[in-house]
């Protein structure tokens, strides 16, 4: 028998070897590529889509299951975060995965909602604006709509509102009994004007956005980059955002996580959005 030539005895044995290492993973080297989608995000987190992809209904046994979304949900984060802690990771997979009471991402929930990263002009001058927007349902389907927005140059119209009274600047009690006429000192300062305004009173930035963008002094660009926040999951806080890596631990991946109670939910809705 005549010797096999050395190039092929190495294919071979590199085939072999392939092989090996192939079975030994149970080819869930397709587990780990990258999350391209956010929809893909939905069924990995949910245990919806086998380890080559292929999505899972309910008459699949593996569908939901509590060993499926284990593999998914550690490799659902961003593992260079600073923001994720190892412990709090293990907690909420722990709470998420609970044999007895699993938690399911919803897609047409209302708790969550994305916010856009954006470049327009205003009055001819760069602007960046973070757009707000959350699902709303719409006959048979559902739709995306703009819930509000935040950029700096606006701020300058809400200033003093809420404010303590601040020297002069504040109408006398018995204003009423002098048919107003001291409207005048109301008005005289535009930059004074919040002080005059109630307490309980919430500045509308997406009115004001509107209107600049009817009048043709805002201008749309361009968008930079899109993140979500997660408030579905009881008790828990998470956002996630696109990584283009190329490693595995790329695509849609959480960020950052924050065990939080109803009104901390309350606060960091404030803080993104901008709402008072």
């Amino acid at each position: 028998m005549k010797k096999l030539p050395v190039i092929l005895i190495l294919l071979i044995s590199s085939f072999i070897s392939y092989t090996q290492v192939r079975t030994y993973l149970g080819d869930e080297s397709m587990l780990y590529a990258q999350t391209k989608q956010i929809n893909q995000f939905y069924r990995r987190f949910n245990g919806e889509e086998d380890v080559t992809g292929k999505r899972l209904y309910e008459t699949n046994v593996d569908y939901h299951s509590t060993k499926l979304r284990t593999k998914y949900l550690n490799i659902l984060f961003d593992l260079s975060s600073p923001l994720i802690t190892k412990d709090a990771k293990e907690i909420f997979i722990l709470d998420v995965n609970n044999k007895k009471t699993p938690l399911f991402l919803d897609f047409h929930s209302n708790d969550w909602f994305a916010e856009v990263s954006s470049e327009f002009t205003y009055n001819r001058q760069p602007l960046h604006v973070l757009l707000y927007f959350k699902l709303e349902k719409e006959r048979q389907g559902y739709k995306w709509v703009l819930s509000n927005v935040y950029c700096s140059a606006f701020e300058h119209y809400f200033n003093h509102v809420g404010d303590s009274i601040s020297g002069e600047n504040f109408l006398h009690p018995m204003s009423h009994e002098l048919d107003f006429m001291n409207l005048r000192k109301m008005f005289a300062t535009p930059a004074n004007i919040g002080y005059y305004i109630e307490k309980e009173y919430h500045p509308d930035p997406l009115t004001l956005f509107l209107k600049e963008y009817k009048d043709g002094n805002l201008k749309f660009v361009s968008t930079n980059h899109v993140k979500f926040h997660f408030f579905q999951i009881p008790n828990w806080y998470f956002e996630v955002a696109y990584f283009n890596r190329s490693q595995n631990n790329s695509g849609w991946l959480i960020s950052n996580l924050v065990r939080i109670n109803d009104q901390e939910k309350k606060e960091i809705i404030r803080n993104y959005t901008h709402e008072n």
